[in-house]
C-alpha cells in the first residue's frame, strides 16, 4: 500500500473512532439506555471480555440475560387457517441466552468448528434467530438459505458456502431429503425444526444431547447472505461484525424514534437482509421480537394490537395488501401503539405512501439499502411529503456517491449509479473477488442502483442500471415512468420494461394490474403518459395483468417480464 493510502486509511480510521464514540455517547441518552444498563449486565458483560468474548451479538444476549434476565426477548407466533394468532413459544433473555448456549455447545460436539459455516433453510421460527447467535457463539458464519429454495438452489449455497451442517425446516424436508446425499461436508450434521424428520436428528435433539459450554470462538463470526440471483448464480454477500457495524447501526437508530425496551414485529423472511437487520438494531436497544411465521395483513394487524407494537419493517407489496384490507377492516384494529413502519426492499410508490400515511399518521419511514450496503439512506414521514417519492437523505456516518457512465461523479438532477460506503458495508462476496472487485469504486460500493440527488439532498431511485431503457438514443429510466402510471386511479401496479426493436433499439413496454373492479384501456393509459412524459418516454405497449412476478422481497422480476411472449 502506498504511503498516502496509508494516510488516508489511518485519517478515516481516526474518524471512525470519533464517529463512533460521539454517535453511541448521543444514541444511548436519546434512546434511554443509560438508564437501562444494570450492575449484573456490565460485570457479566466484562466477565466474558475478560475471558475472550468479542463485541459481537451473542455478547450483546449475554449482556441481556443478566440485565433483564426475565424480559421476554423473543415470541413465536403462528396463524391457523381461521387467521386466529397463535402463541408457539416465548424466551425471556435469560433462557434465550441458555438456549443458544446449548445449540452451540451440541454443534460444536458434532464436529462444527470456528471457522466453519451453518446453514439455515427454515421459516419465520425463533429457532431462526436463536441459530444466528449461537453460529456467532462457536465463530461460525451462518448461511442464510431461502426456505422456497429448489433442491437444486440448495445444494448450490450449502456447497458453494462450505457449509458443516444444515439446519432445516420440518416443512420443507423433502427438500432436504434431496439434497442431503450429495453434502459431503455436511456428513450427518443435518437437523430438523419444527417436527422430527427421518432420518435426521431434531435440533431439540441435539439441544438435549449438549453436554458443558461450547468452546470460544477464535474466529470473527459473520452471517451470509445469499442474493436473489436476478443475474446468474446468486452471490454470498459476507457481513463480519467489524466495529464500526455497532456505530453504523446506532447512527440509524438515532435517526428513529425507537427507544428502550419496545416490542418489534418481524414480518419479511428471516434469510432477508432487511428483517435481520431490524432484529439485530431493535435487540441494541434491548426489546422485544415479535417473529410472525407467514405474512397475512388481518395476523400482522391483530399481532401489533395484542403486543402493542412499536415497531416493524416490511416490504412495499406487503403495505400493499394491508391497504387492499380496506379502511374499514383496518380500523378495527387498535394500532395506536405504532412508532414506526419501516419499509425498504422494492420501489414504494407515492399513492402507497400516501394511503399509508393517511390510514396510519406519520409513522412510515422508507429507507434505502442492501444486503451488501446496510441502510445508507432514510426518509422520515415529513421527507416524504416534502419530496414525493424520496428514498431520503444520507444517514450520519453513511456515503453516497453517484457515478455517471464516465466515471464522473454527478451533481444535482443528474442520474448516475448509485454507491454507498458506511459502517455497515459487507465483507466481500464469498469466494468471488472478481464480483467484489467489480462492484468496487474508491472504497464504495454498487449493486447496480440508479439514482439522483435534488438541491436539498434528498435522493430518488430511477431504477437498475441493467434496466434502463435507451430508445432512440434517448436513456429511459423505469422508474419515472412507473411512477407516472401510478398516480392513474385505475393502476395498483405497473412496471415497465425494455424490448428489442429495430427502428429504435428499444420500445418502452408497460405491464400493468389495475386495482380491482377498476377499468382503463390502452388508449387511455397512453392519453395519460402523453400528457405528462416525453415522447421516449411513453410506453408503445400496455400488457394487462393480473398480478406482477415478484421475488419473497417484493422485487418485481423483470427478467420474466421480458421473456414474456405478448
Amino acid at each position: 500500500m502506498h504511503w498516502k493510502e496509508r494516510l488516508e486509511a489511518l485519517e478515516q480510521a481516526a474518524k471512525d473512532v470519533v464517529f463512533g464514540a460521539r454517535t453511541v455517547g448521543r444514541v444511548a441518552i436519546q434512546t434511554k439506555m443509560t438508564s437501562h444498563v444494570r450492575w449484573a449486565g456490565l460485570e457479566a458483560a466484562a466477565r466474558e471480555v475478560l475471558r475472550g468474548g468479542k463485541a459481537t451479538p451473542p455478547l450483546l444476549f449475554h449482556f441481556m440475560a443478566h440485565n433483564d434476565p426475565d424480559t421476554v426477548g423473543l415470541v413465536g407466533l403462528h396463524a391457523l387457517p381461521s387467521g386466529r394468532l397463535v402463541e408457539e413459544r416465548a424466551y425471556s433473555f435469560s433462557e434465550m441466552n441458555e438456549r443458544v448456549t446449548r445449540i452451540a455447545a451440541g454443534l460444536a460436539e458434532r464436529g462444527v468448528r470456528p471457522g466453519d459455516r451453518i446453514a439455515l433453510m427454515i421459516k419465520n421460527r425463533p429457532e431462526f434467530v436463536l441459530l444466528q447467535i449461537a453460529a456467532g457463539k462457536l465463530g461460525c458464519g451462518a448461511v442464510s438459505c431461502s426456505y422456497r429454495s429448489t433442491p437444486s438452489e440448495l445444494e448450490y449455497v450449502v456447497t458453494h458456502s462450505g457449509a458443516r451442517a444444515l439446519i432445516f425446516d420440518a416443512d420443507v424436508a423433502e427438500v432436504a431429503r434431496v439434497v442431503a446425499p450429495k453434502l459431503a461436508r455436511v456428513e450427518d450434521r443435518l437437523f430438523s425444526v419444527g417436527g422430527a424428520v427421518e432420518p435426521f436428528a431434531t435440533l431439540e435433539a441435539l439441544v438435549a444431547s449438549a453436554k458443558g459450554a461450547p468452546p470460544k470462538g477464535g474466529e470473527e463470526p459473520a452471517v451470509v447472505m445469499y442474493t436473489s440471483g436476478t443475474t446468474g448464480k446468486p452471490k454470498g454477500a459476507v457481513r463480519q461484525f467489524a466495529r464500526g457495524l455497532t456505530a453504523a447501526a446506532l447512527a440509524f437508530i438515532g435517526e428513529t424514534p425507537m427507544e428502550v425496551g419496545e416490542v418489534h414485529l418481524a414480518v419479511c423472511p428471516l434469510y432477508h437482509a432487511t428483517a435481520f437487520g431490524f432484529i439485530t438494531m431493535s435487540y441494541i436497544v434491548n426489546s422485544t421480537v415479535i417473529v410472525l411465521r407467514e405474512f397475512r395483513p388481518e395476523s400482522f394487524l391483530e399481532a401489533i394490537e395484542r403486543y402493542r407494537v412499536t415497531t416493524t419493517a416490511v416490504v412495499p407489496t406487503m403495505l400493499h395488501r394491508i391497504v387492499e384490507l380496506g379502511e374499514e377492516k383496518i380500523r378495527r384494529y387498535d394500532t395506536s401503539s405504532l412508532k414506526a413502519i419501516f419499509t425498504g426492499g422494492a420501489a414504494l410508490s407515492i399513492p402507497l405512501a400516501n394511503e399509508v400515511l393517511r390510514l396510519f399518521g406519520d409513522k412510515l419511514f422508507n429507507f434505502y439499502g442492501a444486503t451488501e450496503t446496510g441502510v445508507v439512506t432514510l426518509a422520515k414521514p415529513a421527507d416524504m411529503r416534502a419530496a414525493p417519492g424520496t428514498i431520503g437523505r444520507v444517514i450520519p456516518g453513511a456515503e453516497v456517491r453517484l457515478y455517471d457512465e464516465a466515471g464522473r461523479i454527478c451533481g444535482p438532477g443528474e442520474v448516475g449509479e448509485l454507491y454507498a460506503r458506511s459502517g455497515q458495508l459487507f465483507s466481500g462476496y464469498h469466494d468471488d473477488d472478481a464480483g467484489t472487485q467489480e462492484a468496487r469504486r474508491e472504497g464504495f460500493f454498487s449493486v447496480g442502483d440508479l439514482a439522483r440527488r435534488d438541491e436539498r439532498g434528498y435522493f430518488f431511485l430511477e431504477g437498475r442500471k441493467r434496466d434502463m431503457i435507451i430508445s432512440g438514443g434517448v436513456n429511459v429510466y423505469p422508474a419515472e415512468v412507473e411512477a407516472t402510471l401510478h398516480e392513474h386511479p385505475a393502476v395498483a401496479d405497473v412496471a415497465i420494461v425494455g424490448v428489442p426493436d429495430e427502428a429504435w433499439g428499444e420500445r418502452v413496454r408497460a405491464f400493468v394490474v389495475l386495482k380491482e373492479g377498476a377499468s382503463a384501456e390502452a388508449k387511455e393509459l397512453d392519453a395519460y403518459c402523453r400528457a405528462r412524459l416525453s415522447g421516449a418516454k411513453v410506453p408503445r405497449e400496455f400488457v394487462f395483468l393480473p398480478s406482477l412476478p415478484r421475488n419473497p422481497t417484493g422485487k418485481v422480476l423483470k427478467r420474466e417480464l421480458r421473456s414474456m411472449a405478448v
